[in-house]
């Protein structure tokens, strides 16, 4: 698939090497693939391109982009709290993108601080970067995509938050960027690439989900990030369909649909770089109505969840317990101190709260301990869990 215009392609300029790893360390073959110039790429300025696009990549954009809207709407009409179920079912998808990949019950005691596997964490930073994306009270500026990373990257003090001060590249080794798949710019263009960048998002000519497609390809073409670019760039994508409108209170895990043909969105960012945008538009278009699919079903699953508790539980209407599901919803694992904030009440109180639920079949306590106890809801891990498998199920188009 083709665009009808000119989109302008990466340039390259060379520059020096000099790798930081001792001569020493490394075979003399390594030593003599990583010598002499290398040359890094040059993301074009895009902020008063012309886009024009294929009518059919267009169509389908636009079309997606009414979807999301509708999804938006039924979901914010839920009392269910999907706003924070839906944000981590995208979360892990853009982070499983990236390889990172952990079960539901791991992600959901990392966020409580009950764990300290290295992909949940990171998952959960994933998260805290979404929160932080849409949460934008103007417009998306240098700021808020420094603060995003800030969010995604907490475990690394050194770099979150800060623009690269060296050289990145994608694919090849860890020792030089020759024999790399695509060298990034050179970090010494990463700041006038970034306000190019954000002048072009600023622009309001340009198609809603065109337009977050186009600005995502080429925030990942500058990768102004050491680490932690893919995943701060798609939760770019969700805080300029907020800012348009587009979406109010969902998260349409638009990531989840990029997954299941990853190869292809890689492929697509590949396009771009070459001068091609139709496809990286196409790819998202495609991707959100398989994760709009998929959400739906998700959906449908903690609904069918949600009635099988109330017929459950034998507690009172309005007290702590029913109060409760909410929380098991949003937070399927948890202990007393956790149930106890999102209540109100004290931990004591809590408690006494969780039984009922317990006695019920909604939850379930796993520690076997009398202190420092921790419950989860199991149907609900389950219907996340469903989710992801969905999601890495790979589909092949054209």
């Amino acid at each position: 698939m083709s665009s009808d215009t000119a989109w302008p392609p990466v340039t390259w300029e060379s520059h020096a090497w000099s790798s930081t790893i001792p001569a020493e360390l490394l075979s003399r073959r390594v030593r003599d693939r990583h010598q002499g110039p290398y040359l890094a790429a040059v993301a074009p300025a895009i902020a008063r391109q012309d886009v024009r696009l294929p009518t059919d990549v267009l169509a389908a954009a636009d079309a997606a982009t009414v979807e999301i809207a509708r999804f938006d709407t039924v979901v914010g009409a839920d009392l269910t709290p999907f706003g924070a179920i839906l944000l981590r079912t995208e979360s892990a998808s853009s982070s499983r993108i990236e390889n990172l990949t952990s079960g539901a019950k791991a992600i959901a005691l990392a966020e409580i601080g009950g764990t300290d596997q290295r992909n949940a964490v990171e998952i959960v930073g994933n998260v805290r970067a979404m929160r932080t994306a849409l949460s934008l009270d103007s417009a998306i500026d240098e700021h808020l995509l420094l603060q995003m990373h800030a969010a995604l990257m907490v475990h690394d003090r050194e770099s979150a938050g800060r623009w690269r001060s060296q050289q990145v590249w994608i694919g090849g080794d860890d020792v030089g960027p020759h024999g790399a798949v695509f060298v990034a710019p050179h970090h010494d263009r990463v700041p006038g690439s970034i306000d190019d960048l954000l002048a072009f998002i600023r622009r309001d000519d340009i198609p809603a989900l065109a337009h977050t497609a186009l600005a995502h390809a080429q925030f990942e073409t500058i990768h102004p990030f050491t680490d932690g670019n893919g995943r701060t760039g798609r939760a770019l994508m969700h805080a300029m369909l907020r800012s348009k409108g587009v979406t109010e209170q969902a998260t349409v895990p638009i990531a989840a649909g990029l997954l299941s043909r990853v190869d292809d969105y890689f492929a697509a960012l590949t396009a771009y770089r070459d001068g091609d945008p139709a496809p990286i538009v196409h790819q998202v278009a495609e991707a959100t109505f398989t994760a709009l699919g998929n959400a739906r079903l998700l959906v449908e699953d903690i609904h069918h969840i949600r009635e099988r508790w109330e017929s459950a539980i034998r507690a009172r209407r309005g007290s702590a317990s029913w109060r409760l599901l909410d929380v098991a919803l949003r937070q399927p694992v948890f202990d007393a101190a956790t149930a106890a904030t999102a209540l109100g009440i004290t931990d004591s109180n809590a408690v006494r709260a969780i039984n009922p639920l317990v006695e019920s079949g909604v939850l379930t306590e796993f520690t076997g301990m009398r202190r420092n106890r921790l419950w989860q809801a199991r149907e609900v891990l389950d219907a996340l869990d469903d989710f992801a498998r969905r999601a890495g199920k790979r589909t092949y188009g054209n």
